[in-house]
């Protein structure tokens, strides 16, 4: 069991995910851009290791504008040494990597347009851990997408779809539950049509289910993963006290997360913290797990 947080960290000096403006874009901007978000990556994945985070959501904007038609510029190759660096950091160290793409990635769409952008996009975060020579374990979740008045034609859409999608697509791509159209149960339908792995989130489970416990869930969307897709990934948070229930919450609550400990054992899972102050919670969490037989503890900090 490893534990990590998405994207962002808020104690180390520079931010990943730095961007700019379409009509400022010009290949000098971008390699800048990009450097600089390859740069602080490899910062927070070094504050990770010290800090016993061993899981880490890549944010999708680490290279701004690759799937759009404007960027010509070879990012793959220029920055190649690099990623091979980074890459290279994150095996030696039995660092867990995700991506999550935006809520603009829908397969099930019925509008071709959006459908190519969606693919486009998918295999520029395909490039990214192919760059990095990580392993099927680095995957990248989606959520199914639309209902389109009609449900199960909208599963049987995203089933063909995801059968055309390119192997280097489907190897690293996963189904997460979501908390409006998607319960854990569709998902396992979905799961039982094509194989692809499920990644369970607490918080949607909790907003939309069909009676499952967290245990039973926890069983079965175990069982959705093969040995080459690495430990099952689960996203965790618990619903705030106030205000919309579908936000994140803004800071781990240990007590919530002990019980949800409680109620994955025996399973092994990899757990993403959904939580607005990121690695403070993450800090938090391994603090609470740090007696789980299942947490896994940094060996090389370096």
């Amino acid at each position: 069991m490893k534990i990590g947080y998405p994207c962002i960290n808020l104690t180390v000096d520079c931010r990943g995910n730095q961007t700019f403006r379409l009509k400022s874009y010009s290949e000098k901007k971008l390699s800048l851009t990009v450097e600089n978000n390859l740069n602080c990556l490899l910062k927070m994945l070094q504050f990770n290791v010290k800090n016993n985070i061993l899981f880490f959501r890549i944010t999708s904007d680490l290279i701004p504008f690759a799937p759009h038609p404007v960027c010509k510029f070879d990012w793959l190759t220029h920055f190649k040494d690099q990623f091979a660096y980074i890459g290279s950091y994150v095996k030696k160290n039995s660092i867990r990597i995700s991506m999550h793409p935006g809520q603009y990635i829908v397969l099930n769409t019925p509008i071709q347009s959006i459908l190519d952008n969606s693919i486009a996009d998918l295999l520029y975060h395909v490039d990214v851990l192919d760059a990095m020579e990580l392993d099927t374990s680095a995957k990248i979740q989606v959520h199914v997408g639309g209902v389109y008045g009609n449900k199960e034609m909208s599963i049987t859409r995203f089933c063909a779809r995801y059968r055309d999608l390119p192997e280097k697509i489907r190897r690293r791509l996963i189904i997460e539950n979501d908390d409006r159209s998607y319960s854990f149960s569709n998902c396992l339908e979905i799961h039982e049509e094509l194989g692809i792995p499920i990644l369970f989130d607490s918080l949607h489970h909790e907003l939309k289910n069909e009676g499952e416990s967290i245990q039973n869930a926890i069983a079965m969307f175990s069982r959705t993963w093969k040995i080459q897709d690495g430990v099952p990934m689960a996203d965790y948070s618990h619903r705030r006290k106030k205000g919309a229930p579908y936000g994140h919450v803004d800071t781990l609550n240990s007590n919530y997360f002990k019980l949800f400990l409680e109620q994955t054992k025996p399973y092994d899972i990899d757990i993403m913290l959904e939580i607005k102050d990121k690695e403070r919670s993450a800090l938090k969490a391994i603090k609470v797990a740090w007696n789980d037989k299942r947490l896994i503890k940094a060996e090389n900090v370096d």
